[in-house]
């Protein structure tokens, strides 16, 4: 069991520890409002809005669950030459966040999720995407950028939300330049982009996610809760297929499903209280526990931190991180409960 004495120890350890994050950087902004009637132009709510926000998205938001847990960390992805992605690199700059890998590419847009939520809720979300194709010369440059950065890490994460930035190129480029040193690399996948990624140190998928790599999409698994069998099966296939050391599966409301490559396996409850908002859980998950691996922590102590801090995060609303002060503050509380 995860203490707050131990807790503390890994968390003083964060600071000393630097983190790559390669992926699909984003911005995340959000309109929040009223909505006290409907249009009259269609059935739909009209909202009033009373202020907006703009938050790392993405990869940039990995990137900014680790910043918030005290280490340094470099991004390395692909945004465009406008207002959205200077404003991107003015909020992680705020967050003592590195985004000089990123490749600025004129001819693209970057990537922006806009939420309007009126009284809690999300009402709308309107996606200025496109897929991020690079040509020859512009992979030559990205490959280049994450080389350079990859022997500074202490731990790399390869955060795919299905946009291009995570090429196969990309992947066997982080996977060369850690093997020499074990530099540990966690790995968030996306439905459907397969990539080879034998001999990574933690993977992270969702429980849709987890199904669709090993083929098991159909309807009645995906809506139903996993069985201690079935999540045994998925868990064979999916560390036969990454040849992961650590698979980590997120389950919502039933907690997480620990599967390391030696040691039995077991299914941690949930620690979030209240949901509000899942926006980016899968972010905080994979920040907190490969940055725990880093530091030292065994798996189960990575596994504890990362279902602590992804309790906290749904708790708020919107794209969110947890800080230290409330990490310790939910492990206390859980210790407090147990007494």
């Amino acid at each position: 069991m995860l203490t707050v004495k131990r807790a503390k120890q890994l968390l003083a350890a964060f600071t000393d520890l630097r983190l790559l994050v390669v992926g699909d950087l984003m911005l995340d902004r959000y309109l929040y409002g009223v909505a006290d009637r409907i249009s009259p132009e269609a059935p739909v709510p009209v909202v009033r809005v009373l202020r907006e926000t703009s938050v790392p998205g993405g990869a940039a938001n990995v990137a900014a669950n680790v910043a918030a847990l005290g280490a340094r960390v470099d991004v390395v992805g692909i945004r465009g030459e406008d207002a959205d992605g200077a404003g991107l690199t003015e909020l992680l700059g705020n967050l003592n966040i590195d985004d000089g890998g990123a490749l600025r590419v004129k001819r693209l847009t970057t990537i922006v999720k806009t939420r309007i939520m009126a009284d809690r809720q999300q009402v709308v979300r309107v996606d200025r995407d496109q897929s991020l194709k690079l040509d020859q010369a512009e992979t030559r440059e990205l490959l280049a950028r994450i080389r350079a950065r990859v022997r500074c890490a202490d731990g790399v994460i390869l955060e795919d939300y299905g946009k291009g930035t995570l090429s196969q190129d990309v992947v066997d480029t982080v996977l060369s330049e850690t093997r020499a040193n074990s530099t540990p690399v966690g790995f968030d996948p996306r439905d459907n982009h397969e990539l080879c990624l034998n001999g990574i140190t933690l993977a992270t998928p969702n429980w849709r996610e987890a199904l669709n790599a090993v083929g098991w999409n159909d309807s009645a698994r995906l809506s139903g809760e996993p069985t201690a069998e079935c999540l045994d099966r998925v868990a064979d296939g999916l560390m036969a297929k990454w040849a992961t050391r650590l698979l980590i599966i997120t389950l919502g409301p039933q907690g997480i499903y620990l599967a390391p490559r030696q040691g039995p396996r077991q299914l941690i409850p949930t620690r979030a209280r209240e949901v509000f908002d899942v926006s980016g859980a899968g972010d905080t998950v994979v920040g907190a526990c490969l940055l725990a691996l880093a530091a030292g922590a065994t798996d189960v102590e990575a596994a504890e931190i990362g279902n602590h801090a992804a309790g906290i995060v749904v708790g708020k609303l919107g794209t969110a991180v947890c800080s230290p002060t409330e990490l310790v503050a939910s492990i206390a509380g859980r210790e407090t409960n147990l007494e």
